[in-house]
């Protein structure tokens, strides 16, 4: 096994442990309660609000389903439909999946995809105490996703994308599975410029959502080479504020804003 393989793999590994972790003891990956990060788990209402949730969409979920582990609102530019199929790349606990469920209705349909089986288990708990029928959580790899080709109508993703060391393949995937004329609308974490070494390749930075923040230039580039097209990047400065508690001292707030990516798969 070649060494990038041997990183790709033990990364993706140490995200999945950690990411278990939280999910079975609500104890941050990166942290502790005193230093929280993206994947340190805030109050549930706390940690949703800032990132851009309605007080409506958080009283509509189980409190247990939002770990506070996101960077923005990916409904706010799904604009999602009745009787359409929304997938959600790292779904977590499933506080996304439950929203769109109730967004698409009774017609429609989420597929929920995350490869920790601990995260798994809580959102499927979670899906029966909403009552929700219409969603469904898979295990499985975002960069390899266990859904058919050209069946999905909306993805979605929150702060999950920058996690993956495969950004490429990420993308490739998407377009696969969205039907023609099929949308993107990801919240996820953006360098504003290049991260210094230390910060890359620091192992609680990378499980932060920051050490793997690609630049604004390389996400449009993997965009476009996917196929996508209509390609909007949106920086969220104000971010900075909620980033600065993600790794105190560290500076990160300089380098990496949240942002909301939005791309769609052409018709033709």
């Amino acid at each position: 096994m070649g060494k990038e393989k041997h990183q790709t793999n033990r990364l993706r590994q140490r995200v999945q442990e950690r990411y278990g972790r939280i999910a079975e003891t609500a104890v941050g990956c990166c942290g502790s309660p005193a230093k929280p990060s993206c994947c340190t788990p805030a109050a549930p209402a706390t940690g949703a609000a800032q990132m851009g949730y309605s007080l409506a969409e958080i009283a509509a979920a189980p409190e247990a389903a939002e770990l506070g582990l996101g960077c923005g609102n990916p409904q706010a530019i799904a604009n999602l439909r009745p009787g359409e199929t929304v997938l959600d790349l790292g779904s977590g606990a499933g506080f996304d999946c439950l929203l769109a469920a109730r967004a698409v209705g009774p017609t429609g349909r989420v597929i929920g995809v995350d490869m920790t089986e601990a995260m798994l288990r809580k959102a499927r708990r979670n899906a029966q105490k909403a009552g929700l029928a219409n969603v469904e959580f898979r295990r499985g790899e975002i960069e390899r996703l266990p859904v058919q080709s050209h069946t999905v109508d909306v993805i979605i993703s929150n702060c999950v994308v920058n996690l993956s060391p495969e950004k490429e393949a990420v993308f490739q995937e998407a377009f696969r599975v969205l039907k023609p004329g099929g949308r993107l609308a990801v919240s996820d974490v953006v360098a504003l410029r290049p991260l210094p070494a230390e910060m890359r390749n620091d192992p609680d930075l990378q499980c932060a959502c920051i050490g793997g923040a690609a630049r604004e230039e390389e996400l449009r580039r993997l965009l476009q080479a996917a196929g996508f097209e209509e390609i909007r990047i949106d920086l969220r400065k104000e971010s900075r504020e909620l980033i600065k508690t993600w790794a105190p001292g560290q500076k990160a707030e300089d380098f990496v804003v949240s942002a909301l990516i939005e791309a769609v798969k052409p018709v033709h």
